[in-house]
């Protein structure tokens, strides 16, 4: 085109002479070739990146010219410089007399169509560049002007969840992928878990028949285990994750963890996991009522787990922002291969993001658990809160309506569980002799119930309701209550001790 024309003013400078002004990276040469390109070639649409959006280019009015054509082309209808023309008759961008001329330059002054492609590229690395530019100009207000009750912590987090949030909304996505490349994937995955002694081709949870319904926590599933509260669900979630910090079967790898511990304290949860390799009553560590056996078991047992890859992150409040950054954090220094969260309900929605009520904040965080989990190729253990509705029914096995603010955590897992114990149910329900009831019959329900005790003893119930990969089912385990310890149910007296 004969030269470049354009509705951007040059930034006017203050002292002639001072040097050359500040600019936002830009190409208008690459903008008006790509018009051009689509003008004549409607097709050249196809080949584009199609993460290419009209506020990525510099001049407004070629975003709306983008703009146009896109929406054109997908009617149906011929995008050219004749029929764009009555679109833009009238606009504040340039006079009537101009429109025609302006649409056809754009069109004969296409340097090569085989390189829109290209252009479109050029376009979009420089509007990330705009992007970056902006919020690094906004963490440096932030900085030289803080906010009084804003550490410079905190500041960092907020500048990683605006770079998070700029490379999640512009990941490319892998588009319409060949089937003999997923084939060959799902083939390579298929090998890996035929040569694996357990047949897994996930994370080994450590409790064999959870094992052989789920196949091991899958990378890049998002598995939501659930329960009431005293269901053993925090219990279940540490030691599925601290097995696959320290395992040392043969079959299985052990990879670093790191455990999002909104609830309890670190020290807490640390109490709970040597309670259960030392096989020492967590509430006598808490007292401090340990004999010199104990002790020397507690001590013996912190020395062999204290090189464990497990970290723990006990913030309160913390937000998914916030978790996305310290799991990408220790997956680039240390390495990551499962990430826990204890509970969904506790974190908070990412940082800049308000939402309208509790579902919707609910909703963006379950779908930035399942992203991360995606980006991270890991499987994210996220443990949910159950409604009352459990305690009014009165079977009180739970269901995939019982998770508070169920439609957007049952949508985004990949797998849901829920832990189940009618031991402590049972327990609620001892019964007593009614006034007009004889001993007789009150000693035969009392023995029912006795028996149903017996029967429910230190038992535990996995039910995995949901599995987008496998079947749903449920399994048995052993629950021992005082060392917070699931194992496997037929297996149990023949563990090797600390197992």
């Amino acid at each position: 085109m004969a030269e470049e024309q354009t509705n951007i003013k040059p930034f006017p400078t203050g002292v002639s002479g001072t040097g050359p002004t500040r600019q936002m990276p830009h190409n208008l040469p690459a903008e008006q070739n790509l018009l051009g390109a689509l003008l004549l070639d409607n097709s050249v649409m196809e080949r584009i990146d199609d993460r290419l959006r009209a506020e990525h280019f510099y001049d407004p009015l070629h975003g709306r010219i983008f703009q146009t054509i896109m929406r054109m082309i997908e009617r149906g209808q011929l995008a050219n410089p004749v029929t764009l023309k009555s679109f833009f008759t009238g606009s504040d961008e340039f006079p009537d007399s101009d429109t025609q001329n302006y649409l056809t330059d754009l069109a004969d002054g296409v340097i090569s169509i085989s390189q829109a492609p290209d252009y479109a590229h050029t376009i979009h690395e420089a509007h990330l560049r705009r992007e970056l530019i902006l919020i690094s100009d906004q963490v440096i207000t932030d900085a030289i002007q803080p906010e009084v009750d804003t550490p410079a912590s905190t500041q960092i987090e907020t500048a990683e969840a605006h770079l998070f949030r700029l490379a999640e909304n512009d990941t490319a996505s892998t588009g319409l992928r060949g089937f003999d490349t997923i084939v060959a994937a799902s083939v390579n995955q298929a090998d890996l878990a035929r040569k694996n002694d357990g047949h897994l081709s996930g994370s080994s949870t450590g409790l064999t028949d959870l094992n052989n319904l789920l196949g091991g926590l899958q990378r890049s599933d998002l598995i939501i285990l659930a329960g009431r509260p005293a269901m053993g669900k925090t219990a279940l979630a540490t030691n599925i994750a601290f097995h696959a910090a320290t395992t040392t079967k043969t079959g299985e790898v052990a990879s670093p963890v790191a455990f999002f511990s909104l609830e309890m304290a670190a020290e807490q949860l640390g109490t709970r996991i040597l309670s259960e390799r030392a096989r020492v009553d967590s509430e006598s560590i808490r007292r401090g009522k340990l004999d010199s056996q104990e002790f020397d078991q507690l001590v013996a047992a912190s020395t062999a787990i204290s090189s464990a890859p497990f970290y723990i992150d006990d913030t309160p409040a913390l937000s998914v922002s916030q978790l996305a950054s310290r799991a990408r954090r220790l997956k680039r220094t240390s390495g990551l291969g499962v990430i826990v969260v204890d509970y969904l309900q506790l974190l908070t929605a990412q940082l800049g993001v308000r939402s309208e009520n509790r579902v919707q904040e609910i909703s963006n965080i379950s779908r930035t658990l399942k992203a991360i989990a995606k980006e991270l190729d890991v499987p994210v253990l996220a443990l949910s809160q159950l409604s009352r509705a459990v305690e009014m029914r009165e079977d009180k096995r739970p269901n995939l309506s019982d998770l508070r603010e169920s439609g957007s955590i049952e949508q985004d897992a990949d797998v849901v569980m829920f832990v189940y114990r009618e031991e402590y149910y049972l327990n609620k329900r001892e019964p007593e002799q009614k006034m007009e009831e004889s001993v007789d019959t009150f000693n035969i329900r009392h023995a029912d119930w006795l028996s149903k005790m017996q029967s429910a003893e230190n038992k535990a119930e996995i039910i995995v309701a949901k599995q987008r990969h496998g079947p749903t089912g449920s399994v048995n385990v052993h629950f021992e209550k005082r060392f917070t310890h699931f194992t496997d149910l037929t297996e149990s007296t023949h563990l090797p001790e600390g197992f």
